[in-house]
């Protein structure tokens, strides 16, 4: 006995068995997994194993169905489509889209005609025969009488229609996103139902049963554990549905109906019974995640190495600092103008006072064609004034003032000529 499970990818089937199995440790594969999980009969003591085969969520790979289900096992194999519920506007086309997959497979096998029959027979027999747990001590179904046994009940237009031959069950994952979807997709409980409804509308079709699981929360893995070997190995099962909690639904196969179904319809508000799923379901735009440049930054030997080259490089520096002055800097300004004084004022043979004499004699005569106070040609003689300390001088005092500091400059020019004789005669 086997089970296979068909799914997208990421919906996690191999996390799933592998939580059936009891590991914490597994490595995933690729194309098509073999796993298994142990079934123990506490009455006979006895163990075996079942087998499980994981099928790739790439469509690519689904010519492997052949390699886990041959014709020989084909009915005593129970097959699970997992629905991933972090993502439920994929779920109605991925149970569409897998249990095409699996009706393709059978219809390649080839299965002779009566035995094709008896396959689909036995599974209306048991949807027809399923009974609720009853309220006794020991939680088994109530017994029929004799005249319930003999009379089932007729399935409804939308039950079975489309019947594999092979048991189904329809395993949604990772439900503890449902709090995640109300939070950030804004999903509301109409939304969830509308959900369910679907879901339970194929599952009729394929007379599925349905179960609500999370790995995280270790949610509903023990209902499904025993009702998969209820299912393949007859072992008793007394779990009631339960349709309750959002998150935790069990429909086991047989229990459900339209009628059942129609009860979540009467919540709708904004949607209607009528509406596509893919309609109400909208995959959520996908967010344009800016991601900034990352920087790696060199190694520190790398970046000195590339550095010493780059040293290497530049031409030899002359001896001496060179003196860099900031612009625009008053310093800067004025050695500008003093060296604009010294180009305007005679070099040879001048000492400080004779420099400063004929300076400030530039600055008193006027330069021709001006018209300026001094000058030839100028419009007016009267003698300029210059401020000094709030005082008043006049041209004629400064005049004076001037000629007696270059009368001074050339009485020691003279004695310093007179004197460098004597020094050249020592030095001689």
């Amino acid at each position: 006995t086997l089970g296979k499970l068909n799914g997208e990818v990421g919906s996690g089937k191999t996390t799933l068995v592998a939580k059936l199995q009891g590991i914490e440790e597994y490595m995933k594969g690729r194309g098509l997994e073999y796993l298994y999980f142990n079934v123990h009969d506490d009455d006979i003591d006895d163990h075996a194993r079942c087998n499980a085969w994981v099928l790739d969520g790439d469509l690519y790979h689904k010519g492997l169905q052949g390699v886990a289900v041959p014709v020989d096992t084909v009915e005593n194999t129970l097959l699970v489509i997992t629905v991933d519920m972090s993502r439920p506007w994929n779920a109605l086309d991925s149970l569409q889209k897998w249990a095409a997959v699996a009706r393709e497979h059978i219809d390649k096998l080839r299965v002779t005609p009566e035995k094709l029959r008896e396959m689909e027979h036995r599974l209306v027999k048991q949807f027809q025969e399923y009974t609720e747990p009853g309220s006794g001590e020991d939680g088994t179904p109530q017994r029929r009488s004799d005249e319930e046994e003999s009379v089932l009940l007729p399935l409804g237009d939308n039950t079975l229609t489309h019947n594999l031959g092979i048991p189904m069950v329809v395993v949604c994952t990772k439900c503890d996103a449902i709090s995640t979807l109300e939070k950030e997709h804004d999903y509301r409980d109409e939304h969830l139902d509308f959900i369910q409804s679907h879901i339970r509308c194929f599952c009729l079709q394929y007379g599925a049963s349905l179960v609500y699981t999370s790995v995280k929360e270790m949610k509903n893995l023990d209902i499904l554990y025993k009702y998969l070997v209820h299912r393949l190995y007859g072992f008793p099962f007394h779990c009631p549905a339960q349709v309750v909690e959002r998150d935790a639904v069990f429909i086991p196969s047989g229990w459900d109906n339209e009628k059942k179904i129609a009860i979540l319809h009467e919540n709708f508000q904004t949607v209607k019974v009528n509406d596509k799923f893919e309609d109400v379901v909208v995959k959520p735009p996908v967010r344009k995640v800016v991601h900034e440049k990352e920087i790696q930054a060199e190694d520190d030997q790398v970046f000195l190495v590339k550095l010493q080259s780059l040293i290497a490089k530049q031409p030899a520096v002359t001896a001496g600092r060179p003196v860099v002055t900031p612009t625009g800097s008053p310093r800067t300004s004025n050695r500008s103008a003093a060296a604009n004084v010294a180009n305007a004022m005679p070099q040879a043979g001048q000492t400080s006072e004779g420099v400063l004499a004929n300076f400030f004699n530039s600055l008193l005569t006027k330069k021709p064609g001006t018209g300026g106070p001094g000058t030839p040609g100028g419009g007016n003689n009267t003698p300029g004034t210059v401020r000094k300390s709030g005082s008043k001088l006049g041209l004629s005092d400064v005049q004076a003032e001037l000629d007696r500091i270059s009368n001074r400059e050339t009485d020691s020019d003279l004695s310093n000529a007179n004197e460098s004789p004597a020094t050249d005669n020592q030095d001689t």
